[in-house]
């Protein structure tokens, strides 16, 4: 299940690396949300997948799953999930304001600076 994992994370990645790259930013934007993704991914396989049992500690339970790597997920998809509405909103203003998405023809010229 971990090879699984380990290509499901490595797929994401690779979408979330070739997405930032591009010229767009609602592309970049939907690349960060997939490198996200795939960090969360990271970190439950990371954690572990082999506990069955709940992680509920009572006398003679010796295979549990283990809390913490999940928590770390739940606290990093509400952060995500703000992260990219943040974006979407400063996004959709630039569109508003500049008319473009497109990263090159909002960087400006040096005529701008003066």
């Amino acid at each position: 299940m971990e090879v699984i994992m380990a290509f499901a994370i490595g797929f994401l990645f690779m979408a979330a690396v070739y997405l930032m790259l591009s010229k767009s930013l609602l592309r970049i934007i939907i690349g960060t949300g997939l490198l996200s993704h795939g960090a969360h991914l990271l970190i439950l396989t990371m954690g572990g997948l082999g506990g069955s049992a709940p992680p509920v500690l009572s006398e003679g339970v010796t295979n549990m799953a283990d809390a913490i790597p999940q928590a770390l997920i739940l606290t990093a998809i509400v952060i995500s999930f703000g992260v990219t509405a943040f974006f979407l909103v400063l996004a959709y203003r630039a569109y508003q304001e500049l008319g473009t998405d497109d990263m090159n023809l909002m960087r400006g010229t040096d005529e701008d600076d003066e």
